[in-house]
């Protein structure tokens, strides 16, 4: 993208203040991971594994959280909703995660529901073994794998996965924002 996406606007907000929004629908606290952010409503956690990628960025949530489940977002992903969440957390009894398949049949690890005590510690293994896939660490643990067709009737389901990595998909999210306003 050549820029930091979490800044990029939607809806003249960036895409950490649109997603914080939607996810304090649902909780009181919201943790942004490796970045500083000027908003007083968020907390912010520094990578415990600078660098390491996804799964170094998920192991700095899962630390961070101070609950028994945190519910991870990438910054990319500005069209999550409330409805997702709430539908991903009915389905977390007996689970370690619970984690949505993408239409392309590509799991989505970081727009998923994650308990901590399990996932911190495997997380923590696999890294210090030198991994760093999160779907080393999906594999790891109990997962209540959720196929897009279950989450499919949600409101705006085919816009939940759409992530902004180029410039072009940054366009085409901001006339999606616009066309969804109206």
């Amino acid at each position: 993208m050549g820029t930091d996406k979490s800044q990029l606007l939607i809806e003249q907000e960036s895409f950490t203040q649109h997603i914080a929004k939607t996810l304090f629908n649902i909780t009181n606290s919201v943790t942004v991971v490796g970045r500083n952010v000027d908003d007083s409503n968020l907390r912010v956690a520094m990578d415990v594994y600078p660098g390491w990628g996804a799964l170094g960025g998920l192991h700095g949530a899962l630390n961070a959280c101070q609950r028994e489940w945190a519910i991870v977002v990438a910054c990319d992903l500005p069209f999550v909703t409330i409805e997702l969440f709430e539908w991903l957390m009915k389905e977390r009894a007996g689970y370690d995660t619970v984690v949505p398949i993408q239409p392309d049949q590509r799991p989505q690890p970081l727009c998923a529901l994650y308990r901590i005590r399990p996932c911190l510690e495997h997380a923590t293994a696999l890294i210090e073994m030198g991994k760093r896939r999160p779907l080393d660490l999906l594999e790891a643990v109990n997962t209540r794998w959720v196929s897009f067709s279950e989450i499919a009737d949600l409101p705006e389901a085919q816009n939940f996965f759409l992530n902004i990595n180029t410039p072009a998909d940054y366009y085409e999210a901001t006339k999606k924002a616009a066309a969804l306003k109206t």
